[in-house]
């Protein structure tokens, strides 16, 4: 996986918890799900990019 990769998939991950803990303190039911989305999203870009460096080996 690459740095550059990681770093975006990670700061997804990041930028996700932090709409989902706005969403939730301030009601607002969009960016709460925006947010968990965004969290989501990241992750499994990191599973995938992790599945594909173990089979490179």
């Amino acid at each position: 996986m690459s740095l550059g990769k990681k770093f975006k998939d990670k700061t997804q991950v990041l930028s996700g918890k932090i709409k989902q803990s706005i969403g939730r303190a301030t009601g607002n039911r969009r960016l709460e799900t925006e947010g968990k989305t965004d969290r989501v999203a990241g992750n499994l870009k990191q599973s995938g990019e992790k599945a594909k460096d173990a089979f490179k080996r």
